[in-house]
């Protein structure tokens, strides 16, 4: 239709019509092709931008797998370790109780040994004490025998008395050994469910991460082949335009497209300022620093059992809640334990009605206290959660305002 329109006008031109019906009619076609490239260029651009945005989400997200895999190969790693730690403290255990066994057999023996003396030194039931003994001697042959023997057994028994008690200690000492291994086991054995929990959720994290970004690059390749068509068929369509136009509407095509320019530039500086001015100025110094610190790992770390410990760690923002909290407390120039028990017991505690922003928050979590993080006012807390990774949560509603266990902990 284009085409038999462009001959239509050619012949005109050619037979000498242009009379002042020829200027409105080329006006009126130029101004409907300026219309259909002006049309084509902002969709051009806009299909670019949008380019440009999958493009910035495949990167994210091929970062974001390349920290999951990471985090998931190295807990792994963990629990495989940790797992030989419970195999050799069980094998410790159990030596522990076989030599409980062999003192508490010791210990019967002597108990027994004793019994059998009290037994000898009774008469018709009753108890008959040293004294009678060396009384009731029928010569002074007899007490002096009598005094040897006694002098005798006393001593053996207070060796044996002395040997029991020995034992006994041993045994006590032993005992609270076996309890402390047992606790110690079973915290273990909290801390591998909790990873092996972790490194399920991380690994369907990571199945759906591959799943969208093959079909973010299907969509991308698919509006890229729309994007180039129809740059084509603009291009296809400029050629025409320069042999159907005059010098006039070339000029007004030329300050329409000045105009675009202009109106790009604008929007460009505009969108620049806006960026600028969306920059979020974090405040230095102190625990407001802390505070702010994590802010760039929000939506780009991966949280990792044991991790922000190392500078590989840090550098892949994958981070524990205790590790991040003591590599936050770090930028501040604070120096601060990297476990939640001993964070816990750090610092001054003080109570939730004068709760500051900096101060620790501590959760129950799989276990008391389990969970730690940085309070930063307006009832919500800066942290490095299981399922999100560097996160800003609520404590005031949801699971956190559940668990949440009412210590704050100040330095």
């Amino acid at each position: 239709m284009l085409k038999k329109k462009l001959v239509i006008l050619n012949t005109t031109i050619l037979l000498g019509l242009g009379t002042s019906f020829t200027i409105p009619g080329i006006n009126a076609h130029a101004t409907s092709v300026a219309q259909q490239k002006e049309s084509l260029q902002s969709q051009i651009s806009d299909a670019q931008i949008k380019i440009v945005e999958a493009q910035e989400e495949l990167k994210k997200l091929e970062a974001q797998i390349k920290r999951v895999d990471k985090a998931v190969e190295e807990n792994k790693s963990l629990i495989n370790e940790t797992k030989a730690k419970m195999k050799t403290t069980e094998k410790e255990i159990a030596s522990l109780e076989k030599q409980i066994k062999e003192l508490e057999d010791r210990i019967e023996k002597r108990n027994n040994v004793l019994k059998e003396r009290a037994r000898t030194f009774q008469e018709n039931g009753g108890s008959v004490d040293y004294i009678e003994v060396l009384f009731g001697a029928a010569s002074f042959k007899e007490f002096v025998d009598r005094v040897g023997a006694v002098a005798t057994i006393m001593e053996a028994d207070q060796d044996l008395i002395a040997s029991n008690e020995a034992d006994k200690k041993d045994l006590e000492t032993k005992q609270n050994e076996i309890k402390e291994k047992y606790d110690d086991l079973n915290n273990t054995k909290l801390d591998l469910e909790e990873m092996q929990k972790q490194n399920l959720e991380q690994q369907k994290k990571n199945e759906q991460a591959k799943k969208d970004l093959k079909a973010k690059e299907a969509d991308n390749k698919q509006h890229k082949t729309e994007l180039e068509q129809k740059y084509g068929s603009l291009q296809s369509v400029e050629p025409q335009i320069k042999k159907m136009i005059q010098q006039k509407e070339q000029d007004n095509i030329n300050q329409l497209v000045a105009s675009t320019v202009g109106t790009s530039e604008s929007a460009s500086k505009t969108s620049n300022k806006t960026s600028s001015s969306n920059k979020t100025v974090k405040p230095s110094g102190g625990k407001s620093k802390a505070i702010t610190a994590g802010y760039k790992y929000i939506g780009n770390s991966t949280y990792k059992f044991g991790g922000g410990r190392t500078a590989s760690d840090i550098a892949n923002g994958l981070f524990d809640c205790s590790g991040f909290v003591s590599w936050a407390y770090s930028q501040a120039g604070y120096s601060i334990p990297a476990s939640t028990d001993a964070l816990k017991n750090s610092g001054t505690r003080v109570s939730t009605s004068d709760m500051q922003p900096g101060d620790l928050v501590f959760f129950n979590t799989y276990k008391t206290d389990g969970h730690v993080g940085i309070y930063v006012g307006g009832g919500k807390f800066i942290g490095s959660q299981s399922s999100t990774g560097v996160a800003i949560a609520s404590m005031d509603s949801g699971y956190w305002k559940t668990v949440f266990n009412g210590r704050v902990v100040r330095f």
